[in-house]
Protein backbone atom coordinates (compact mmCIF):
# COMPACT_ATOMS: atom_id res chain seq x y z
CA UNK A 1 0.00 0.00 0.00
CA UNK A 2 1.52 3.38 -0.76
CA UNK A 3 1.92 6.09 1.81
CA UNK A 4 0.29 9.08 2.37
CA UNK A 5 1.85 12.54 0.73
CA UNK A 6 3.67 14.61 3.02
CA UNK A 7 1.11 16.86 4.78
CA UNK A 8 3.95 19.32 6.05
CA UNK A 9 5.27 21.88 3.61
CA UNK A 10 9.31 22.57 3.86
CA UNK A 11 11.38 25.49 2.57
CA UNK A 12 13.42 24.00 0.97
CA UNK A 13 11.52 21.48 -0.41
CA UNK A 14 14.59 19.26 -2.33
CA UNK A 15 17.79 20.65 -1.40
CA UNK A 16 20.17 22.10 1.69
CA UNK A 17 22.82 23.89 1.21
CA UNK A 18 25.77 24.63 3.05
CA UNK A 19 28.01 27.69 2.27
CA UNK A 20 31.74 27.65 2.56
CA UNK A 21 34.05 28.03 4.44
CA UNK A 22 33.66 24.88 6.25
CA UNK A 23 36.50 25.21 9.09
CA UNK A 24 34.01 26.50 11.36
CA UNK A 25 30.12 25.07 11.93
CA UNK A 26 27.37 26.30 9.12
CA UNK A 27 24.02 25.89 9.89
CA UNK A 28 21.14 25.80 7.19
CA UNK A 29 17.48 26.26 8.35
CA UNK A 30 14.91 23.83 7.52
CA UNK A 31 11.13 25.27 8.14
CA UNK A 32 8.51 22.85 8.35
CA UNK A 33 4.47 24.42 8.21
CA UNK A 34 1.84 22.63 8.94
CA UNK A 35 -1.51 23.33 7.49
CA UNK A 36 -3.58 21.44 8.45
CA UNK A 37 -6.18 21.23 11.34
CA UNK A 38 -4.29 18.20 12.80
CA UNK A 39 -0.98 18.44 15.02
CA UNK A 40 1.96 16.44 13.35
CA UNK A 41 4.41 14.47 14.57
CA UNK A 42 7.81 14.80 12.78
CA UNK A 43 11.67 13.67 12.96
CA UNK A 44 14.59 14.73 11.01
CA UNK A 45 16.97 11.83 9.36
CA UNK A 46 20.46 12.06 7.98
CA UNK A 47 22.46 9.47 6.28
CA UNK A 48 25.73 11.15 8.39
CA UNK A 49 24.61 11.17 12.00
CA UNK A 50 27.97 11.94 12.97
CA UNK A 51 28.30 15.11 10.56
CA UNK A 52 25.68 17.13 11.00
CA UNK A 53 23.95 18.31 14.32
CA UNK A 54 19.85 19.12 14.20
CA UNK A 55 17.90 21.50 17.24
CA UNK A 56 15.04 19.94 17.32
CA UNK A 57 15.48 16.88 15.59
CA UNK A 58 11.73 15.34 16.68
CA UNK A 59 8.59 16.88 18.35
CA UNK A 60 4.77 17.93 17.25
CA UNK A 61 3.90 20.54 15.00
CA UNK A 62 0.52 22.40 16.33
CA UNK A 63 -2.18 22.84 13.15
CA UNK A 64 -1.86 26.08 11.09
CA UNK A 65 1.99 27.04 12.97
CA UNK A 66 5.49 26.38 11.88
CA UNK A 67 8.93 25.29 13.40
CA UNK A 68 12.44 26.32 12.07
CA UNK A 69 14.84 22.95 12.30
CA UNK A 70 18.67 23.90 12.45
CA UNK A 71 20.72 21.79 10.27
CA UNK A 72 24.15 22.20 11.30
CA UNK A 73 27.12 20.92 9.41
CA UNK A 74 30.52 20.34 11.94
CA UNK A 75 33.94 21.65 10.38
CA UNK A 76 35.44 19.12 7.73
CA UNK A 77 38.13 19.30 5.11
CA UNK A 78 36.66 19.95 1.85
CA UNK A 79 37.28 18.84 -1.49
CA UNK A 80 35.61 20.22 -4.03
CA UNK A 81 36.17 17.09 -6.46
CA UNK A 82 34.58 14.95 -3.69
CA UNK A 83 30.14 14.76 -4.18
CA UNK A 84 28.35 15.54 -1.43
CA UNK A 85 26.22 11.85 -0.75
CA UNK A 86 24.81 12.49 2.40
CA UNK A 87 20.43 13.66 2.50
CA UNK A 88 17.62 14.05 4.80
CA UNK A 89 14.43 12.69 5.56
CA UNK A 90 11.54 14.28 7.49
CA UNK A 91 9.00 12.08 8.60
CA UNK A 92 5.89 12.54 9.80
CA UNK A 93 2.35 11.44 10.98
CA UNK A 94 -0.79 13.45 12.67
CA UNK A 95 -0.96 12.48 16.24
CA UNK A 96 -3.52 10.97 17.39
CA UNK A 97 -5.81 13.14 19.96
CA UNK A 98 -5.44 11.21 22.80
CA UNK A 99 -1.25 10.81 22.23
CA UNK A 100 0.70 10.79 25.69
CA UNK A 101 3.83 9.12 24.63
CA UNK A 102 5.32 10.69 21.41
CA UNK A 103 7.82 7.50 21.63
CA UNK A 104 5.20 5.15 22.06
CA UNK A 105 3.08 6.82 19.13
CA UNK A 106 6.21 6.13 16.54
CA UNK A 107 6.69 2.90 17.60
CA UNK A 108 3.00 1.36 17.36
CA UNK A 109 2.21 3.19 13.93
CA UNK A 110 1.75 1.56 10.70
CA UNK A 111 3.63 1.95 7.31
CA UNK A 112 0.52 3.19 5.69
CA UNK A 113 0.43 5.91 8.43
CA UNK A 114 3.93 7.28 7.65
CA UNK A 115 4.84 10.56 5.55
CA UNK A 116 7.94 11.22 4.41
CA UNK A 117 10.13 14.14 2.12
CA UNK A 118 13.90 13.17 1.44
CA UNK A 119 16.22 16.03 0.88
CA UNK A 120 20.06 16.46 -0.65
CA UNK A 121 22.70 18.29 0.71
CA UNK A 122 24.91 20.40 -1.52
CA UNK A 123 28.41 22.33 -0.43
CA UNK A 124 29.40 25.39 -2.00
CA UNK A 125 32.41 27.46 -1.77
CA UNK A 126 32.60 31.21 -1.96
CA UNK A 127 33.68 32.19 -5.47
CA UNK A 128 36.99 34.56 -5.76
CA UNK A 129 35.06 36.94 -7.46
CA UNK A 130 32.51 37.56 -4.46
CA UNK A 131 35.56 37.58 -2.21
CA UNK A 132 37.26 40.11 -4.24
CA UNK A 133 33.53 42.19 -4.21
CA UNK A 134 33.18 41.46 -0.40
CA UNK A 135 37.09 43.02 0.29
CA UNK A 136 36.30 46.03 -2.03
CA UNK A 137 32.85 46.63 -0.69
CA UNK A 138 34.94 46.72 2.73
CA UNK A 139 37.46 49.15 1.24
CA UNK A 140 35.03 51.39 0.19
CA UNK A 141 33.03 51.78 3.32
CA UNK A 142 36.57 52.23 5.52
CA UNK A 143 37.42 54.57 3.11
CA UNK A 144 34.09 56.52 3.06
CA UNK A 145 33.96 56.48 6.65
CA UNK A 146 37.79 58.10 7.11
CA UNK A 147 36.71 60.64 4.62
CA UNK A 148 33.76 61.81 6.93
CA UNK A 149 35.85 61.26 9.75
CA UNK A 150 38.53 63.54 8.00
CA UNK A 151 36.07 65.66 6.94
CA UNK A 152 34.31 66.50 10.05
CA UNK A 153 37.05 67.90 12.01
CA UNK A 154 38.27 70.52 9.35
CA UNK A 155 34.97 72.73 10.27
CA UNK A 156 35.62 73.31 13.55
CA UNK A 157 39.18 74.35 12.35
CA UNK A 158 37.91 77.03 9.93
CA UNK A 159 35.36 77.90 12.33
CA UNK A 160 37.81 78.76 14.67
CA UNK A 161 40.09 80.42 12.92
CA UNK A 162 36.95 82.70 11.65
CA UNK A 163 36.07 83.15 15.59
CA UNK A 164 40.17 84.39 15.87
CA UNK A 165 40.06 86.58 13.01
CA UNK A 166 37.14 88.51 15.29
CA UNK A 167 38.21 87.89 18.49
CA UNK A 168 41.64 90.02 16.73
CA UNK A 169 39.68 92.69 15.35
CA UNK A 170 37.87 93.03 18.63
CA UNK A 171 41.42 93.06 20.88
CA UNK A 172 42.53 95.87 18.22
CA UNK A 173 39.35 98.04 18.71
CA UNK A 174 40.23 97.72 22.98
CA UNK A 175 43.71 98.50 22.20
CA UNK A 176 42.75 102.04 20.36
CA UNK A 177 40.15 102.82 23.15
CA UNK A 178 42.33 102.31 25.96
CA UNK A 179 45.11 104.13 24.40
CA UNK A 180 42.51 106.69 24.16
CA UNK A 181 41.78 106.43 28.03
CA UNK A 182 45.54 106.32 28.34
CA UNK A 183 46.16 109.52 26.92
CA UNK A 184 42.84 111.23 28.16
CA UNK A 185 44.40 110.02 31.86
CA UNK A 186 47.50 111.76 30.85
CA UNK A 187 45.88 115.08 30.04
CA UNK A 188 43.81 115.05 33.11
CA UNK A 189 46.99 114.39 35.61
CA UNK A 190 48.87 117.19 33.40
CA UNK A 191 46.34 119.42 34.23
CA UNK A 192 45.96 118.32 38.18
CA UNK A 193 49.59 119.61 38.29
CA UNK A 194 49.32 122.78 37.09
CA UNK A 195 46.51 123.03 39.09
CA UNK A 196 47.98 121.88 42.03
CA UNK A 197 51.06 124.51 41.39
CA UNK A 198 48.83 127.36 41.40
CA UNK A 199 47.16 125.94 44.74
CA UNK A 200 50.62 125.54 46.00
CA UNK A 201 51.51 129.14 44.90
CA UNK A 202 48.56 130.93 46.83
CA UNK A 203 48.87 128.33 50.01
CA UNK A 204 52.44 129.82 50.30
CA UNK A 205 51.51 132.97 50.37
CA UNK A 206 48.51 132.77 52.65
CA UNK A 207 50.10 130.65 55.60
CA UNK A 208 52.61 130.47 58.11
CA UNK A 209 55.96 128.40 57.18
CA UNK A 210 54.30 125.54 59.30
CA UNK A 211 51.11 125.72 57.41
CA UNK A 212 52.66 126.24 54.03
CA UNK A 213 55.23 122.99 54.65
CA UNK A 214 52.07 120.83 55.64
CA UNK A 215 49.95 122.07 52.32
CA UNK A 216 53.07 121.76 49.97
CA UNK A 217 53.64 117.55 51.54
CA UNK A 218 49.12 117.17 50.99
CA UNK A 219 49.60 118.88 47.19
CA UNK A 220 52.53 116.40 46.49
CA UNK A 221 51.05 113.67 48.13
CA UNK A 222 47.79 113.91 46.11
CA UNK A 223 49.77 114.69 42.28
CA UNK A 224 51.92 111.64 43.71
CA UNK A 225 48.23 109.39 44.30
CA UNK A 226 46.91 110.55 40.75
CA UNK A 227 50.07 109.82 39.24
CA UNK A 228 50.52 106.24 40.73
CA UNK A 229 46.31 105.79 39.89
CA UNK A 230 47.16 106.55 36.25
CA UNK A 231 50.63 104.26 35.94
CA UNK A 232 48.07 101.16 37.56
CA UNK A 233 45.54 101.88 34.86
CA UNK A 234 48.18 101.65 32.15
CA UNK A 235 49.57 98.20 34.00
CA UNK A 236 45.96 97.04 34.14
CA UNK A 237 44.98 97.70 30.25
CA UNK A 238 48.54 96.70 29.07
CA UNK A 239 47.57 92.66 31.21
CA UNK A 240 44.22 92.84 29.30
CA UNK A 241 45.66 93.16 26.08
CA UNK A 242 48.63 90.52 26.69
CA UNK A 243 46.02 88.01 28.29
CA UNK A 244 43.69 88.14 25.49
CA UNK A 245 46.09 87.34 22.79
CA UNK A 246 47.64 84.51 24.57
CA UNK A 247 43.82 83.14 24.45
Amino acid sequence: MARPEQVLVLEPQHELKFRGPFTDVVTATLKLTNPTDRNVCFKVKTTAPRRYCVRPNSGIIDAGTSINVSVMLQPFDYDPNEKSKHKFMVQSMLAPYDMTDMEGVWKEAKPEELMDSKLRCTFEMPLENDKTHESESNKTVSSSTSSVKTEHPSLPKSASASLDDGEVKKIMEECKRLQMEVQRLREENKQIREDDGLRKRKVMSMVTPHSSAMATSAVRDEGLSTRVLALCMLFFVIGVIIGKLLL
